[in-house]
C-alpha cells in the first residue's frame, strides 16, 4: 500500500518558521517528481513548490519564492518543505504529492499520489 505521510504542521506566529516532512512508504519515489500543494478554505488546491527526482530542478509559486525551500532525501524516501518568514496568508492545509513521471508539473491533476494533509496556521 502506497502512502505519503506529512508531518510538521502546526500553529505559529507570523515571522517564524516550520519544516514540513513527507515520508513515502510502499514504494520509492526516487524517480518521480514531487510537490507540496496547499489549500485554504474556499480556495483551490495550488502548487507551492515542486522538485525533480534528483533535486536539481525546483519550482516555487511567486507567493513563496525566497521564503520556502523544497528538498528531498531519496535515501529516506522523504521530501521536505522549509517555510521561513511565515505570513497569515500561508495558512492552509498542506499536501504532499508525487507524480507518475519525472518532470515537474504544476496542477493537481498531474499528481497521482497524495498525502492526507497537514494544517499550517499562521497567526498575526
Amino acid at each position: 500500500q502506497v502512502q505519503l505521510v506529512e508531518s510538521g504542521g502546526g500553529l505559529v506566529q507570523a515571522g517564524t518558521s516550520l519544516r514540513l516532512s513527507c515520508e513515502a512508504s510502499g514504494r520509492t519515489f526516487n524517480n518521480n517528481a514531487m510537490g507540496w500543494f496547499r489549500q485554504a478554505p474556499g480556495k483551490e488546491r495550488v502548487l507551492v513548490a515542486g522538485i525533480s527526482p534528483s533535486g536539481v530542478f525546483t519550482y516555487y509559486a511567486d507567493s513563496v519564492k525566497g521564503r520556502f525551500t523544497i528538498s528531498r532525501d531519496n535515501a529516506k524516501n522523504t521530501v521536505y518543505l522549509q517555510m521561513n518568514s511565515l505570513k497569515p496568508e500561508d495558512t492552509a492545509v498542506y499536501y504532499c504529492a508525487a507524480r507518475q513521471g519525472s518532470k515537474l508539473a504544476y496542477t493537481r491533476y498531474d499528481y497521482g499520489y497524495w498525502g492526507q494533509g497537514t494544517q499550517v496556521t499562521v497567526s498575526s
